[in-house]
């Protein structure tokens, strides 16, 4: 079985690493690309590294065309822009893998207080299943839609869901460091992601109100049963890619009752042993040790009367393309690890 995958917004960043995951997966064809600002050019001239190793010319969207010739699309349009054409695909017969946050949280109102905008299709929001195939694997088997994850939230959550799931840590004093490659913003130049304005520089924006926010809340309410209390501060950093979580929490009593926090590594092995990408190491990791791979790794230790949880992924690959390529991997029946490393 070949699938064959149309990658809707085919210029970003994004869209370019799930091309070059896609051309060494032995069971996937690219067989639509598509942009309304770069129709008609060949995929090599809009990314240059895919000149001479993909032979594709970029269309126009048009659903009828995606429907006739993709079993799924990875839709790679910004949010907002996203939820409509999501829908007119679902309702044309093509499985989605969404990389807007259009679909990831519960509710319309808080979409609606996060985004700012009116929903295009409120009734699929808290129905469509979140992207991340550790938790959620049986269901995104069978799905038509797949909210991909956020690449802040999915080194958030990969941590944090299985001690807050077993009652280990406190849910209302949970403090998120995290610090992202310039690729996290995008394509589009933005003056603080010049290269004048991020070179030899670290700087926190969007604090207390940045939109992957709600996402991790949302996700780890399912996990704990109540709604956690989270601060959350990103940082920008002079690298292309890469994200570096430093996580710090308190360890309840029934943790420390259960061996504290020499028994962490042996409840991440429990949720994510049987699995290939999530990984429980004894060094602290690094950006580089997971640079252009779709693992993730995480270790712990302890601080005082607090653990400090670092979780380290590429947000291109895990924080992104490779997280919908394991993804549509899952949703048809494929090997998880196909065309990932």
């Amino acid at each position: 079985m070949t699938v064959r995958v149309g990658i809707i917004g085919a210029t970003g960043y994004t869209a370019l690493e799930t091309l070059l995951i896609l051309q060494r997966h032995p069971d996937a064809e690219v067989t639509v690309a598509t942009s309304r600002s770069e129709a008609g050019q060949q995929i090599g001239n809009v990314h240059p590294i895919l000149a001479g190793r993909m032979s594709l010319a970029i269309t126009d969207y048009d659903t009828a065309n995606v429907a006739k010739n993709c079993d799924v699309a990875m839709c790679c349009l910004p949010h907002g822009a996203s939820a409509e054409t999501v829908r007119q695909l679902v309702e044309a017969g093509v499985r989605v893998i969404d990389f807007s946050a259009d679909f990831r949280l519960s509710t319309v109102e808080e979409y609606s207080r996060h985004y700012g905008i009116e929903h295009p299709w409120p009734e699929r929001v808290g129905s469509t299943v979140y992207g991340l195939p550790e938790w959620f694997g049986n269901q995104i088997a069978s799905a038509d839609l797949v909210a991909n994850p956020g690449c802040y939230p999915t080194s958030a959550i990969l941590p944090l869901g299985p001690l807050l799931a077993e009652g280990l840590i406190e849910p209302t004093d949970i403090i998120i460091d995290s610090k992202s490659g310039i690729s996290g913003a995008g394509r589009t130049p933005k003056l603080n992601t010049l290269y004048c304005e991020a070179a030899e520089s670290i700087s926190a924006y969007a604090i207390g109100n940045h939109r992957h926010q709600p996402e991790i809340v949302d996700l780890l309410r399912r996990f704990s049963g109540v709604v956690p209390e989270v601060i959350f501060t990103p940082h920008l950093t002079p690298m292309d890619r890469g994200i570096l979580s430093t996580i710090y929490v308190r360890p309840t009593a029934k943790a420390v009752a259960e061996g504290g926090v020499a028994n962490v590594a042996e409840v991440w092995q429990r949720h994510y042993g049987q699995g290939p990408f999530v990984h429980a190491v004894e060094h602290i990791p690094a950006t580089k040790h997971v640079t252009h791979t779709n693992h993730v790794q995480m270790t712990v230790r302890a601080s005082g009367n607090r653990w400090v949880l670092v979780s380290a992924i590429d947000n291109l690959i895990k924080g992104a393309s490779g997280a919908a390529v394991q993804n549509m991997n899952v949703m048809f029946g494929l090997d998880p690890q196909l065309g990932l490393i």
